[in-house]
């Protein structure tokens, strides 16, 4: 395996959002009241999709929150949280790894986030020895967002203990 091959593995997908990185993102957006692919064990909200529900497979709805699993299916996630915004959902915030030389994100972030906010620094997911490889973003789809007033593109300042702008 090359030395890069890390930012590319798939060994494990299911990394939990740390706690004080979910509550500032609720405090600035929520209350989000849907977890749209989660666990028992790492849900952030009372209401979520477990991997045998398949939050892919079901409406979503109110505001949600969307940490996907980071494997080749992220595209999937990402495709449905753009489509959930126009049919069913008034928002879904998503953290996810920042890969803008993917497809997924030129075809879908790109194209309809309204909000893109860069995390400065590397996120220590929750029961994680170590920050992750890769850069992460906060991607925001909200309902009936236009060319007009989509794409703020800010930078978040990351240290262990809290996020700011």
């Amino acid at each position: 395996m090359s030395s890069l091959a890390v930012h590319f593995s798939s060994t494990r997908q299911d990394w939990e959002t740390p706690w004080p990185f979910f509550m500032k993102m609720n405090d600035q957006y929520g209350p989000f009241v849907l977890d749209v692919c989660a666990t028992p064990a790492n849900t952030k909200c009372e209401q979520f999709f477990t991997k045998e529900e398949n939050g892919l497979l079901q409406p979503w709805y109110g505001r949600a929150w969307m940490n996907p699993p980071y494997g080749r299916g992220i595209n999937a996630w990402v495709k449905k949280a753009t489509e959930e915004v126009r049919k069913n959902t008034e928002q879904v915030v998503c953290l996810l790894p920042a890969r803008t030389d993917t497809a997924w994100w030129h075809d879908y972030v790109e194209r309809y986030a309204f909000s893109v906010r860069f995390i400065r620094g590397r996120i220590t997911f929750a029961g994680a020895r170590h920050a992750a490889p890769f850069p992460s973003v906060i991607v925001i789809f909200k309902k009936e967002t236009s060319a007009n007033d989509r794409c703020a593109v800010e930078r978040y300042r990351h240290t262990s203990e809290d996020f700011y702008l």
